[in-house]
This record gives C-alpha cells, structure tokens and sequence, in this order.
C-alpha cells in the first residue's frame, strides 16, 4: 500500500528540514531503500541507496557551504508528491555569487520517499550533485 497524501507530505517537509539541519541520517531515514533521482531538463537518472548517499555525503560537505541562502517561493502538493520551487544562492569555489531557480519533486513511494525529480540549470546540478551527478545516465 502507498503512502498516504499527508504521510507522504510529512516525510517530504522532513526530508527538506533534515537536509537544512545538515542530517545526514535523518535524511537517509526519509527515503525507500531504492530511491530514484531524475535530472531535468538534461535527462539524467541514478538509482539506489549508494548512489544516494554518494549525493548526499556531496550535499552536505561540499554544496551546502557554498549556498548563500533560499527562497522558496511555491509549494504543490498531489496524491503522488511534493513540488517546491526555490531560488537558491551559492558562492562557488573560484566564483562569484550566483542564484539558481529550481524545482524540486519529492515523490510518494509505498512506505518512505520514492527519490526526487530536480529541475534546474546544468551548472546547478553539477554543483548540486557533484559525483553523483557524474554517476548518472541518460534516461
């Protein structure tokens, strides 16, 4: 059986607070143990528990010391996941300040988050994914 919608948008508002508290394993905790993450609009897709925490160890060591701060600026919610749209700002390594828009799809799956779809700039998802992003194939 699925989550329901209001399972499935806590975990998804849990998700998003333990990746801002830097909770590596409170974030793990929010997702299926093969949980699938599409790249868009370049087409690209990773699957799984190791290629996740791949994703994620990048996250939290490398990206999130570069982010300058978010805006979130729409929240949509279906029986099947959550949809946040954000402007984020980074500083990257040898850059100057930059601001990136992006969407993120936190999709339902039967007991925990199925993955994500993010949508945003080739450079935001290389900055953003770091080796995971290099471990992804077009879909």
């Amino acid at each position: 059986m699925a989550l329901t919608r209001e399972e499935g948008i806590a975990l998804a508002r849990a998700h998003a607070a333990a990746e801002r508290n830097g909770d590596l394993a409170a974030t793990l905790a929010t997702l299926e143990a093969d949980p699938l993450y599409e790249l868009f609009p370049i087409g690209r897709t990773f699957r799984g528990m190791a290629a996740t925490r791949v994703y994620y160890d990048h996250f939290f060591t490398t990206f999130r010391p570069i982010g300058r701060g978010s805006e979130l600026h729409s929240e949509w919610v279906s029986d099947r996941g959550v949809a946040q749209e954000y402007t984020l700002r980074i500083r990257p390594p040898g850059g100057g300040d930059e601001s990136h828009r992006v969407v993120a799809i936190f999709t339902f799956g039967t007991t925990a988050l199925a993955g994500e779809r993010v949508y945003g700039s080739e450079r935001l998802l290389r900055l953003l994914f770091g080796p995971a992003f290099d471990l992804a194939t077009p879909i």
